[in-house]
């Protein structure tokens, strides 16, 4: 059961940076699913208390956005869309070509199959226009290509989310005869590539397999050797990672984990584990990686190191030990 309404809602938050926290929210729905989570202006935030911090965080004396390395959990998805965008910014001063972005969508102590695959993939369409309005300025939108996993989806943005908007709307596969049977057709990178792209923000490439395989053609053609910047946005790589698809029947896939993986740089990473041991693995570039726990309705950081740790290690030996 939904409930929906269209009020404005006036908050304050208590927050320890100085990043930016709108005053005033658009409450659009409210549903119970999932432990109840409220759609706010395009955003979607637990219904959990709002003031889930680490314990300390820090930021530039001069009042800018420039984020250290001890960085706060968010309290919700403007503070994470603002945390990622500065770890972009300082990335890139780093000159990282090849970054990742990753977190929950369904709220943000949610886990992976908490939402509807769709509706997630729509979230992250919407998270990803916010991102792109605080990170691309104006004169830079046009040089901005944003890839969506299928030509589909492409026409869904330009009449929704990105209706409007001067960024360049592409696609990484699109379908063939065989569709109904899981196949579709690759897209030539360099046909849809033009020579002014400065910026490629891939849109959750992880439904089809092939469409990994095309961000690598996109990294290797277009961005390796040149100035460009390529971002891949909710892509759910963890699964490559962690050898969900086996190498005998994914041998191209399971190759990506010594050809493009090791030139990425994950810049921004939330991943939620639950249960007994439950606890979140957090990284904001370029600080550590952090296993958090939520104890005294605040975050603590029960474990730090400086490469990613993999999820079976967290779950298994870090977690149950902390």
């Amino acid at each position: 059961m939904v409930l929906s309404t269209s009020i404005i809602l006036s908050y304050s938050l208590i927050s320890t940076t100085s990043l930016p926290i709108p005053t005033v929210v658009k409450l659009e729905s409210f549903s119970p699913k999932n432990g109840g989570f409220i759609r706010i202006g395009g955003f979607t935030s637990s219904m959990a208390p709002r003031n889930r911090r680490l314990a300390t965080c820090s930021v530039s004396g001069d009042g800018s956005s420039s984020i250290g390395t001890d960085v706060p959990f968010p309290s919700d998805y403007p503070e994470l869309l603002e945390q990622a965008r500065v770890a972009v910014e300082l990335a890139m001063k780093d000159n990282k070509q090849l970054m990742e972005i990753e977190f929950p969508t369904a709220g943000l102590a949610s886990v992976p199959g908490d939402g509807e695959g769709g509706i997630e993939m729509t979230e992250s369409m919407q998270l990803i226009r916010e991102f792109c309005d605080r990170f691309v300025s104006a004169e830079k939108a046009t040089r901005t290509r944003i890839f969506f996993p299928e030509a589909s989806e492409v026409d869904f943005a330009r009449k929704s989310v990105f209706g409007g908007a001067s960024f360049k709307l592409d696609y990484l596969t699109k379908p063939s005869f065989f569709e109904d049977f899981g196949f579709v057709e690759k897209v030539k990178m360099s046909d849809r590539v033009k020579e002014g792209d400065e910026l490629f923000l891939v849109a959750y490439p992880y439904f089809n397999v092939n469409e990994m395989l095309v961000v690598e053609e996109l990294y290797r053609d277009a961005v390796l050797n040149t100035e460009r910047k390529l971002i891949i946005f909710n892509g759910e790589i963890d699964r490559i990672r962690s050898g969900y698809y086996p190498p005998f029947f994914y041998p191209k896939l399971a190759a990506l984990t010594k050809t493009l993986l090791p030139m990425m740089e994950t810049v921004y990473y939330i991943h939620n584990f639950k249960g007994r041991n439950g606890g979140t693995l957090f990284r904001c570039y370029p600080g550590p990686w952090k296993v958090l726990r939520y104890v005294g309705n605040k975050y603590i950081c029960v474990h730090q190191q400086d490469t990613m740790p993999s999820l079976k290690e967290v779950a298994l030996e870090i977690l149950p030990t902390s």
